[in-house]
């Protein structure tokens, strides 16, 4: 067989279904695992949308449908984003994916040639730097520190931002720490992003999970509809992490160069799979919030329970369903430390470090999990911390 290309060497992973594939292979050895690892919420689908898909598929929606998303679900997503952000978009502003690392992959596939610059939140959601080198672009990385609450440095932008700079990532709330960027820091990105003319990826797959204030999109800041990709799935907000549905709005051009791709690889979003997309929007939303109210529970609690762990320093995060607890008074660098929560409390978490080399020095944990499982994985890692 011969060489691997070499773009293979520029692609990372996520390693969250690596630890999971560990965790699942102690159980086989007949060990209990708590499973604080993977982002994905404990609670089914909510009934109004299983039947909107399964009468989807009675009804015969199981052939090929267009490569930006079949229209109607186009058109729920412009009514959604009215209702929800305030701002108007036209259906073929609109591309439905399966699930969100399209709606990251794609558009830097797009728009970043050899090179150019992506500056990306540090310690921050992995795919960003894997697309940024796979696409053969620059990843420059802004870290978010704990000293602001997990948000950034204005000036450390303001240095970083300049005219190589092709495109600027956004995560808020965000994976993996849970914080939340303020109005303040949106303002300004707004205004370098229209200053240096960058495009924006604001990635906003956590916009319901928010527990202190309102969700704000950096698209509504003036000048920046027209230059951001605007990124949501259903995964966590409806609890369909299998079912493999993100939408996206953007400009026209850069969706017509999104579609192009897909229709070059997976053809467009299953069919049935958006029927079931468009009842999550516009159905009901009392699952979700109280979904939302019970994630709030478990994060006051995970935050008490890390913060009683000998050498754990846990902030309180104002979104998402993850704690970043500082680990540095361990005297243990992140991986050797989660390597040892797994293998001898049973625990499975992220080291800091899977999130990019910013996160070193500390752990990242799901309390998408129930609060008995909550507190039992706490009282582990306490217990073997002494």
């Amino acid at each position: 067989m011969g060489k691997f290309a070499e773009r293979m060497n520029r692609l990372g992973t996520e390693t969250a279904f690596e630890v999971l594939a560990k965790a699942r292979a102690l159980e086989a050895q007949g060990k209990t695992i708590v499973h604080l690892e993977i982002g994905q919420p404990d609670f089914d689908t909510p009934d109004n949308i299983r039947k909107a898909a399964v009468d989807s598929i009675w009804a015969g929606e199981t052939g090929y449908g267009p490569s930006a998303g079949m229209m109607k679900t186009r058109e729920a997503v412009c009514r959604y984003i009215e209702k929800d952000r305030g701002l108007s978009y036209a259906p073929d502003q609109i591309v439905i994916a399966p699930g969100g690392k399209p709606i990251i992959f794609y558009p830097i596939l797009a728009l970043v040639d050899h090179g150019d610059e992506v500056i990306y939140p540090n310690p921050g959601y992995p795919i960003y730097e894997s697309a940024i080198n796979f696409a053969g672009g620059k990843a420059v990385p802004l870290k978010y520190s704990e000293e602001r609450d997990f948000r950034f440095d204005i000036a450390e932008l303001e240095a970083k931002i300049n005219k190589n700079t092709k495109m600027l990532i956004v995560n808020s709330p965000q994976n993996p720490t849970g914080g939340v960027l303020e109005d303040s820091d949106l303002k300004r990105i707004a205004e370098l992003a229209v200053e240096n003319d960058v495009v924006v990826l604001s990635d906003e797959v956590y916009s319901k999970i928010v527990y202190e204030g309102e969700h704000r999109t950096i698209a509504s800041y003036p000048g920046m509809q027209e230059r951001t990709i605007l990124m949501d799935a259903h995964s966590k907000t409806y609890a369909m992490t299998g079912w493999r549905l993100g939408y996206s709005a953007m400009p026209k051009d850069i969706a017509e160069k999104f579609t192009k791709l897909n229709t070059n690889t997976y053809s467009h979003a299953t069919t049935f799979v958006q029927t079931a997309g468009i009842e999550a929007l516009e159905g009901p939303q009392d699952e979700v919030d109280k979904m939302v109210k019970i994630f709030k529970e478990r994060r006051d609690a995970i935050v008490d329970g890390m913060n009683s762990i000998k050498g754990f320093s846990c902030l309180k995060p104002k979104g998402a369903f993850y704690v970043f607890p500082n680990i540095t008074a361990t005297g243990m660098d992140s991986q050797t430390l989660a390597d040892k929560v797994l293998n001898e409390a049973g625990v499975a978490c992220l080291s800091g470090t899977c999130f990019g080399a910013m996160g070193e020095g500390y752990l990242r944990f799901s309390y998408a999990n129930s609060l008995e499982n909550i507190e039992m994985g706490v009282e582990r890692i306490r217990k073997m911390m002494g």
